[in-house]
């Protein structure tokens, strides 16, 4: 989905907080993504393996404004603690890897 059919979908996308459902044994993430990455959508997947066709929980880059600027990055609110992979939607193209802890927000950086 591109970014503008995700505005055409919902006027409101990435406009706004972004509610966090934490606590537990769940964790929210948040990546920073390098620029000109808006709209591309990235899936999460379990670091023990799941195939690109299974479904995996996706979220779309967005530009979000912070006291520094406008800044690309991904949410995703409730992710259940563990050991996970990054990857643009719908590929095998690990590009990250990232340890959710629950009840805490992990940082993390997309690189190049």
């Amino acid at each position: 989905m591109s970014a503008a059919t995700a505005h055409a979908e919902n006027p409101h996308a990435g406009q706004g907080s972004v509610i966090l459902d934490i606590g537990g044994d769940v964790g929210a993430l948040v990546v920073t993504m390098p620029p000109g990455m808006e709209g591309v959508e990235v899936e999460i997947r379990p670091a023990h393996g799941s195939p690109a066709h299974a479904h995996h929980p996706h979220v779309a880059v967005v530009d979000r404004p912070t006291p520094g600027g406008v800044i690309p990055s991904l949410v995703f609110p409730e992710v259940e603690q563990g050991r996970y992979g990054l990857y643009p939607k719908g590929t095998d193209d690990l590009r990250l890897m990232v340890t959710v802890l629950g009840g805490e927000v992990t940082s993390a950086e997309w690189t190049g």
